[in-house]
């Protein structure tokens, strides 16, 4: 049977390969949780990534590893924000054409780092699984590599790399809880602790309107996503066959928090801890702080996965904390 998750191998050889082009994010204690809870609990700061999002890692890996043709030719991605920034970046800094579909809704702040980056953007469709059909058919009519924001074995090692810093400067993690849309980065890091660290608990967390996986998992089935408007907007997107075994493989449970979770979790991370970030990126916090995570052992990590939310968002989520 073919793997369908990195091993740690792969994964290493993955951050040995993009560390030059990446940042190794800091993993700090919060008081505040760790007092909380009653016990260590730490925040790996992927909000503080090169883009915005740990999404740089796994674009970095796949572009990397590209033939001298594809190259050539360029790429094109779909994206609800961070993926196309992480792809824009990466081709950026390789010298590839790069185009990237992105839903209207689409934070602005997400929109403008990928153009920053020199990046083709079209926001012509209503929502992330509407761009992801537009970019597969660009692919097709023109030959360019599309690069899929949550599958493929390169990208699953770049992701995984997270995984990888959290157990060099943590030891002595015991579980790790991140947030989950179509599985790219709890795939890539559940590779990696499968193979290097098995007595580590991944658990992954969503939110009510964001949680096809979650729906997925429990029917043993792909789910389709209902497009609500949500706070976590990098968590959008149907989920295939593809996504699912990925996940399933490397979560040990999925939880889900309300979107009024959520939003009180951005608040707390700003007002306590004075760390911005996103909806997607506040969705292991918010499973923390509402008590859904159920049971698991200390020190415990948090991925805050991303940091890239509008302005004027993050001050109406302050106004109503």
């Amino acid at each position: 049977m073919d793997a369908i998750l990195p091993s740690a191998q792969q994964v290493r050889a993955a951050h040995d390969r993009i560390r030059t082009h990446i940042a190794r994010t800091t993993l700090v204690r919060s008081e505040g949780l760790s007092t909380f809870l009653g016990g260590d609990v730490w925040l790996k700061c992927e909000c503080d990534q090169h883009t915005g999002s740990f999404k740089l890692r796994g674009a970095t890996n796949v572009l990397a590893l590209l033939t001298a043709e594809q190259r050539a030719r360029g790429v094109v991605a779909s994206s609800a924000g961070n993926h196309g920034a992480g792809i824009a970046a990466a081709a950026q800094t390789l010298g590839l054409p790069c185009t990237v579909y992105v839903p209207s809704v689409a934070p602005a702040a997400k929109r403008d780092r990928i153009t920053a980056s020199g990046a083709t953007v079209d926001a012509s469709a209503p929502h992330y699984d509407a761009a992801e059909a537009l970019a597969k058919g660009h692919a097709a009519r023109t030959g360019i590599t599309f690069v899929n924001p949550c599958l493929g074995m390169d990208l699953l090692a770049g992701q995984g790399t997270v995984a990888l810093e959290i157990l060099d400067d943590l030891p002595t993690v015991r579980t790790i809880v991140t947030n989950v849309g179509g599985g790219g980065l709890c795939g890539g890091m559940g590779g990696f602790l499968n193979d290097a660290a098995p007595q580590v608990t991944l658990i992954g967390a969503q939110n009510e309107h964001t949680n096809a996986m979650a729906r997925a998992i429990a029917a043993n089935a792909p789910a389709d996503d209902d497009h609500h408007a949500t706070v976590c907007d990098g968590l959008a997107g149907l989920v295939d066959h593809e996504m699912l075994a990925q996940t399933r493989a490397s979560l040990k449970r999925i939880v889900v928090a309300s979107e009024s979770d959520v939003r009180s979790a951005i608040a707390y991370l700003w007002i306590e801890e004075g760390i911005k970030v996103e909806g997607a990126g506040a969705a292991g916090v918010a499973a923390l702080l509402s008590g859904r995570l159920g049971d698991f052992e200390f020190p415990l990590v948090v991925v805050l996965s991303g940091g890239n939310i509008d302005d004027a968002v993050h001050a109406e989520v302050l106004r109503g904390a």
